[in-house]
């Protein structure tokens, strides 16, 4: 632990739980409508991710090429602008795809900043602390944000804003590393460039795929939990809901803290496993109306889903600052992984207006998940080398 990554850990709390309080906001404007509709949530969902998908090209490059604590200033003013927005009463759609543009920008930065401030044999162990705190910001910034939208929508968004100026100005205290330097390509060019490099290894594309796969998993587990809840549990607010992710979030991050020592890195493919386990989790929940063993359950499916994500994050960083760079390789990764969040809220959303059972789709998506994984493990070595292969190299490297 340096000075750095304690200011690093510090900003990423606050602006996670603003991003939470931000959302079950929104939500809370949804369950106090007169006809409260199931595919508003998962809109709102997808309107925050659509900025990871478009911008993916551009994003990556733009914090490689900024000192990245800046980049982390930048992003957090774009949210309390976007904050702005909905306290100024503009559509919950187009303030919290605002506050996700923003996040797109923060995304790169935050996690390619890691390599820049500790050594590759410490990254699962930093990863570890990045998750933890900002699952406890999740925890907080949900339960904090309802609670606070329950009684005063314009209250919880000031709070909103105010977490995301406060992040920005501590941002501003990392120290400056200078970006490398990098060639010139055509914005399109690079891209794809850096798709091809990031995806040429097995090992690299089941971390990518895997993460995208945990991911759109937690999406729409998320908004299947806002129809799930009532229906099973007979919740009805917005707090009551988010005490229910409560559980996910601390199963995440006690999964978050012993990842480093059960899944390290040169071990990656013991990450399935966790995979599996939350699957099952998942679809026991569609089979349970007890409140006990439905917040047993979600705890097992945090601590799996902390178990997978951490050491793959890892490993990606790692890969991706070796090659083509940590903020480009991470922006490459939020686009797999946020396609995956929009394709899985769009079905959802569809299969909602639709008038399909929350417990059918809480029961359908432990399958799927399950299934997923053996997908995406197929052909994973069964003892994954840490070492680049000759063919992987920096799109900055000139001697090439």
């Amino acid at each position: 632990m340096n000075k750095n990554v304690t200011v690093l850990l510090i900003a990423q709390f606050v602006t996670a739980f603003a991003d939470n309080a931000a959302l079950f906001t929104a939500v809370a404007l949804v369950m106090q409508a007169i006809e409260p509709q199931q595919w508003y949530v998962s809109a709102l969902q997808a309107s925050f991710l659509i900025a990871y998908v478009v911008l993916a090209p551009w994003v990556g490059d733009y914090s490689d090429r900024r000192p990245k604590g800046r980049v982390l200033t930048d992003a957090n003013v774009v949210k309390a602008f976007g904050a702005g927005l909905m306290l100024a009463g503009v559509e919950p759609l187009i303030s919290y795809a605002v506050i996700g543009l923003g996040a797109a920008m923060y995304s790169p930065a935050k996690y390619g900043i890691l390599p820049e401030l500790v050594p590759q044999e410490s990254l699962v162990k930093v990863n570890s602390w990045v998750e933890g705190s900002t699952i406890l910001s999740i925890l907080l910034g949900s339960l904090v944000g309802a609670a606070i939208a329950d009684r005063s929508i314009q209250a919880a968004l000031v709070v909103v804003a105010a977490c995301y100026l406060l992040s920005a100005v501590l941002a501003l205290a990392i120290e400056r590393v200078a970006p490398p330097v990098k060639e010139e390509f055509p914005v399109w060019r690079r891209f794809a460039m850096s798709l091809r490099g990031l995806l040429s290894t097995t090992r690299a594309r089941f971390a990518t795929l895997g993460v995208s796969l945990f991911w759109c998993a937690a999406a729409v587990l998320r908004v299947v939990l806002v129809a799930w809840a009532p229906v099973v549990l007979m919740t009805s607010t917005a707090e009551e809901v988010a005490r229910l992710s409560m559980y996910i979030a601390i199963g995440i991050a006690v999964g978050a803290m012993v990842a480093p020592k059960l899944i390290p890195m040169e071990r990656l493919r013991r990450a399935r496993i966790a995979a599996y386990a939350m699957s099952i989790a998942v679809f026991l929940l569609s089979s349970v109306s007890d409140p006990v063993t439905a917040k047993v359950l979600l705890i097992i499916a945090g601590v799996c889903g902390g178990l997978f994500v951490v050491p793959i994050n890892a490993a990606l960083q790692d890969i991706g600052y070796r090659t083509i760079g940590a903020g480009e390789a991470v922006a490459v990764q939020h686009f797999f992984e946020n396609a995956a969040m929009l394709a899985g809220l769009l079905v959802f959303s569809i299969a909602a207006a639709q008038g399909l059972d929350p417990v059918l789709a809480m029961g359908g998506l432990g399958v799927i998940l399950f299934i997923a994984t053996i997908a995406i493990s197929l052909r994973l070595p069964k003892d994954p080398s840490l070492a680049v292969p000759p063919d992987l190299t920096r799109h900055d490297d000139k001697s090439q």
